[in-house]
């Protein structure tokens, strides 16, 4: 048995030097060049690649150098273009050319005439590698954009004034009367109640549904409110009489949404079955069953003009409709998680979105993304509105109510509702909130079965309450 044990202890050949200097280009180039300060030779396949696009960058006033004939520094000789830049000293060479450096520095002429000369200390090696043309704009010498993110409109910081109990459960929808009076809620207590908006007193208590009320509109155009709730019914009340004049079936699960067109008498509410119905008002007709989402329709709202309906999904989406064919426009797939809340601003063609990852803003007709907001909520953002001041609210599933300036998707406000007493600690969340009609009062429903009321503080000024504003540092807004 000599055989296998003399192979053994044979010593393990190491790896040649060949085999390690040529594993990149790089390494073969720090072992063999003789100068550090080259460039490697251009490979013209990767550079055609690189430079599918041109990038008319300049650097400092050096420019690629044509292949041409270079002039020599001391002497008006041209010599070859494929001969080398970099002198090496005691050659013959640097004898001819009078060098007494290490190395031959060559300024660089520019082609435009109106750059002029450049100076003598605006100098440029160039390569000794056979050529001299070398587009110094690739991906790795970009010139860096500065931020240029704007500073934040200064906004009066938000405070509770008033908290309303009256539901028996969850205060899960809100919707203001367009004449500012009063505003309804709907509970998990099955009950929809209209409260006075200056008194805050309740003026009427509306019961029909079954189930837990998760949404609510009152419309501009006529004396009617809709609601919809988990039990797949979506109904009509008539104001004048208080009862339920029309009811809408069709819906195969819980409905979680619902909002009326501002233009034309139609009605459209989301839910369960992962589909946005949209109803005729006076006829009780289902015109169009907007189907395309993968899970529960959690939010949307209405246009006047295209997308004249925007959803928002459990399946992380975001889709455009077309009301006319009842066919999807567009689909947003920016967030990670459920999109369970929806904002249009009041003025601006925009809106935003909200999801457990992040707030993000997007642009109106076509859905440009526009840019993150600047800091995360961190927990499940259940409801969020916007004024015309530009004061958006987002309610969280722990109770925190932030306020962000919509134009620089800053937060100057991080406030934490307080539970009624006799309520427990888990039950500090915001199921839904409103701005009334001027903007200036904003109304939270929470699941410790209040409604709070806050408005700005009229004694703060920007001198008490200063911006604590740092720009993000880096111009991408993904």
């Amino acid at each position: 048995m000599p055989g296998p044990t003399m192979e053994a202890e044979l010593p393990v050949e190491p790896q040649s030097l060949k085999k390690l200097s040529f594993k990149t280009l790089k390494r073969a180039l720090d072992l063999f060049s003789p100068l550090h300060s080259q460039f490697p030779p251009p490979d013209p396949e990767s550079k055609k690649i690189r430079m599918s696009h041109k990038l008319h960058v300049e650097y400092g006033g050096i420019k690629s150098v044509p292949n041409q004939p270079i002039k020599s520094s001391s002497q008006n000789q041209a010599t070859p273009s494929n001969s080398n830049a970099l002198v090496l000293p005691g050659t013959e060479s640097s004898k001819k050319s009078g060098a007494q450096s290490d190395l031959a520095i060559t300024p660089v002429q520019s082609k435009n005439p109106g750059d002029g000369n450049l100076s003598g200390r605006s100098t440029s090696i160039i390569p000794a590698h056979g050529t001299s043309e070398r587009n110094l704009s690739t991906a790795a010498l970009m010139e860096r954009i500065p931020s240029r993110w704007p500073r934040p409109v200064w906004h009066a910081p938000w405070k509770n004034y008033r908290v309303i109990s009256g539901h028996l459960g969850w205060v899960r929808s809100i919707a203001f009367d367009p004449s500012n009076q009063w505003f309804c809620t709907g509970s998990a207590d099955r009950t929809i109640k209209i409260w006075d908006v200056g008194s805050g007193r309740l003026r009427l208590t509306l019961t029909g549904h079954i189930e837990q009320v998760r949404g609510l509109a009152v419309s501009s155009r006529h004396t009617y409110m809709f609601s919809a709730g988990d039990d797949k019914q979506v109904k009509c009340w008539d104001l004048e009489q208080n009862k339920v004049i029309r009811s809408y079936h069709g819906h195969l699960s819980g409905v979680y949404c619902l909002a009326l067109h501002p233009t034309i008498d139609v009605l459209l509410t989301g839910g369960r079955d992962s589909v946005c119905r949209v109803w005729d008002i006076r006829s009780k007709m289902q015109i169009h069953a907007l189907s395309g989402h993968d899970n529960t329709v959690c939010s949307v709202f209405t246009r006047p003009t295209d997308p004249q309906v925007v959803t928002g999904s459990h399946d992380s989406t975001i889709k455009f409709w077309d009301l006319r064919y009842g066919k999807t426009m567009a689909t947003l797939t920016h967030h990670k998680k459920s999109v369970r809340a929806l904002a249009q601003h009041p003025i601006e063609d925009s809106f935003a979105s909200a999801s457990a990852d992040n707030i993000k803003k997007f642009s109106l007709p076509r859905g440009e993304f526009l840019h993150n907001m600047l800091s995360q909520q961190k927990t499940i953002i259940n409801a969020m509105t916007v004024n015309e001041e530009g004061v958006l609210a987002t309610g969280g599933d722990n109770g925190s109510l932030w306020f962000w300036d919509w134009k620089s998707g800053h937060s100057f406000q991080q406030s934490q509702t307080i539970v009624q007493p006799g309520s427990l600690d888990s039950e500090a969340g915001i199921y839904a909130l409103s701005y009334d009609m001027t903007g200036s009062r904003l109304v939270t429903c929470e699941a410790d079965k209040t409604i709070k009321m806050w408005k700005e503080d009229e004694n703060a000024t920007p001198e008490t309450h200063p911006v604590n504003f740092k720009p993000p540092k880096d111009i991408r807004r993904f």
